[in-house]
């Protein structure tokens, strides 16, 4: 089912074209990811389709009563209210419910007359209520609020906090974790997953993956969107580009359709061109005019293709080392880590970064990543430990704020000042190739966006030809195809790189190690990201086997309280496998479901009326399980969380 749709949208800025005939679908199980560079026209698009804004031609229509939530990019939530009381505010149906059935159970408690026909009504109503009061969830929507503020990373001691006193990135997280709790029949999110370290970003796919209503996604994170969306939207060039599947299939097909396009391209131009060489060879020719009149005829009947639209306007970005270093390029032995000695975020840190290796640290917000990187550049002292550069190490540093820019400078000078030997068209080449051109040059650091201070930063990290580049959050800012651009420009480079990064594709793509980061130290991983879930994922089965063993090695003579804890134990794994089974049920029947919509939806079929009317008796029928399976799963969820309550 429908539930939004745009039909040939445009938008114009003083009457130039921003872009036009947009069209889009939004089914009522929708995984759409919106994506395309910064400045496409994503933002604009969202804010026409949730009607922020009006287009300039075209509809925009949705089904009547459509619940819809959007949260912009970085919208914190400004609230008085404790974080729990907040939470809480979403659910203020159930809890009149729950009013009513109190009040109710006191009048049934107290009525003698039972078959008086006030009580049989009284009856009757309390029924609908608390048939209401089950439907909403209203015996276990506590269990639900802790569960998801527990995934958002706030256990019982953040309940009371007043939001206000919060910080930025927190308050973004209780703004995602608010609109979850509501249930909207959509969910439109631009870059939710900011703000959000490695743990939390597994949780909310998960959540996601199982939500009931549509959710309309922008997103730079490439794997947030392999893992959520089962079809992409891409603004590109003033067109809107539709595909079935999650990120990596989007590329694919994108990439076959561009070589496709460009081939068709290539062999009308081949045929234009012999033809017109026909034409003004021969068309003179009294032999030959008819047949030159001919090609001519053919020529201006030709439907000319356009040029495929692939954007090129990116940045060219590469690293090269001028001098070589040694072997060991940094180690790192028995660090503490903190700003105070009372106040340490990590001890026991220990790393050995090599030659021509790229080393991803890994770790959740707060343990210290940045702050491991500060020491080594010296910014910070270790409260314990030691750590050594190598011979021959030269240091280029990325700084996720940004703050080694100077924002009186303009991008210009940032540049030269530090290489004041070069000529101005030098430096002016340089900076063109990173996407500074014309006047963008004169503007201040100040004035610039933070996508334009990360390509400044890269740019002079790539002049500086450091042998070891120590990078924190480089994608932050960047969109999709300047991530890309990045990851290759740091797989063809031939020095040492060290880098924190919080985006899991580009840590796949450059990272030859990873390192993960804790309180209590560092565990070394000989692979990329995938490997490091991997391992991590045995690590935590072998950790619960141990514990199981453990457990059950225990003598006969335990209490009385161990025994009861066993048999705790027993009661949550077999809770934990329902819930697994219902979400495996559900995820098995909305892939049957996916092929028999795409099919039921395709213009072709629009006709034929035996097929739609199978197709869509198919649909009924799965969906009649799935709304089953739907709410063994609620049940089983429900029980999993007060039995862990």
């Amino acid at each position: 089912m429908i539930i939004l749709q745009a039909n040939d949208v445009s938008r114009r800025f003083n009457g130039v074209t921003f872009f036009e005939h947009f069209s889009l679908q939004i089914q009522d199980r929708s995984r759409i990811g919106l994506v395309g560079r910064n400045g496409a026209g994503k933002s604009t698009l969202l804010k026409i389709l949730i009607g922020q804004e009006s287009p300039d031609e075209g509809v925009v229509s949705s089904k009547k009563g459509l619940k819809l939530a959007y949260l912009a990019q970085n919208s914190g939530m400004d609230s008085t209210l404790s974080v729990y009381d907040e939470m809480l505010a979403s659910f203020k149906k159930v809890q009149t419910l729950e009013q009513q059935m109190h009040q109710m159970e006191s009048k049934i408690a107290n009525t003698t007359d039972y078959e008086s026909e006030a009580y049989q009504s009284l009856l009757t109503e309390y029924d609908q209520i608390q048939h209401d009061f089950e439907a909403l969830n209203g015996y276990g929507y506590e269990a639900t609020i802790r569960g998801v503020l527990h995934g958002f990373g706030f256990d019982e001691s953040f309940y009371s906090q007043k939001i206000s006193d919060l910080s930025g990135g927190q308050r973004t997280r209780l703004a995602i974790a608010k609109q979850l709790l509501e249930k909207p029949d959509l969910l439109v999110l631009d870059e939710p997953t900011n703000h959000l370290d490695m743990q939390t970003l597994a949780w909310l796919e998960k959540y996601l993956q199982n939500y009931q209503g549509a959710l309309l996604i922008v997103s730079h994170d490439r794997y947030f969107l392999d893992r959520v969306v089962n079809e992409v939207y891409e603004v590109h060039s003033g067109v809107l580009d539709h595909y079935q599947g999650n990120y990596s299939r989007y590329m694919e097909q994108k990439i076959a359709k561009i070589t496709a396009e460009q081939k068709a391209f290539d062999r009308q131009q081949s045929e234009i061109a012999k033809l017109e060489d026909f034409v003004n060879r021969n068309i003179v020719r009294a032999s030959t005019t008819k047949r030159a009149q001919s090609r001519r005829k053919q020529l201006e009947k030709m439907e000319v293709l356009d040029a495929p639209k692939n954007e090129s306007g990116v940045a060219h970005i590469t690293f090269q080392a001028a001098q070589s270093s040694g072997n060991e390029v940094l180690q790192v032995e028995g660090l503490s880590l903190g700003y105070q000695a009372d106040k340490v975020l990590s001890q026991n840190v220990n790393l050995a970064v090599n030659k021509q290796h790229a080393v991803a640290l890994v770790g959740p917000n707060g343990v210290g990543k940045s702050t491991l990187i500060k020491t080594i550049l010296g910014k910070l002292a270790p409260l314990a430990g030691t750590f050594k550069l190598g011979a021959n190490v030269t240091v280029g540093y990325y700084d996720q704020e940004q703050a080694t820019l100077d924002p009186k400078k303009t991008v210009l000078n940032s540049v030269w000042d530090l290489h004041p030997k070069l000529p101005e068209k030098d430096v002016r080449s340089i900076l063109g190739s990173f996407m500074f051109t014309g006047e963008d040059v004169d503007k201040k650091v100040t004035a610039l966006s933070g996508g334009e201070k990360a390509r400044l930063l890269l740019t002079v990290l790539s002049m500086n030809e450091d042998n070891f580049l120590i990078l924190d959050e480089p994608t932050n800012h960047l969109d999709i195809d300047s991530r890309e651009v990045l990851e290759t420009a740091l797989n063809e480079y031939n020095g040492t790189i060290f880098f924190v990064s919080h985006d899991r594709y580009f840590i796949n793509e450059v990272a030859t190690e990873v390192v993960e980061l804790s309180a209590n130290g560092t565990q070394f991983f000989d692979g990329d990201y995938d490997y490091y879930l991997e391992k991590i994922e045995q690590r935590d089965a072998q950790m619960a086997l141990e514990n199981e063993v453990t457990a059950e090695q225990v003598s006969d003579d335990a209490t009385p309280t161990y025994q009861a804890t066993r048999e705790q134990q027993k009661e949550l794994r077999k809770k934990e496998r329902a819930v697994s089974k219902a979400e495996a049920a559900m995820e098995e029947i909305m892939e049957q479901m996916e092929p028999l919509e795409t099919e039921l939806n395709d213009p072709a079929n629009g006709s034929d009326l035996v097929k739609l009317t199978e197709l869509t008796q198919q649909i009924e029928a799965l969906q009649q399980k799935l709304n089953q399976l739907e709410e063994e799963w609620t049940q089983a969820s429900m029980d999993l969380e007060t039995f862990q309550a």
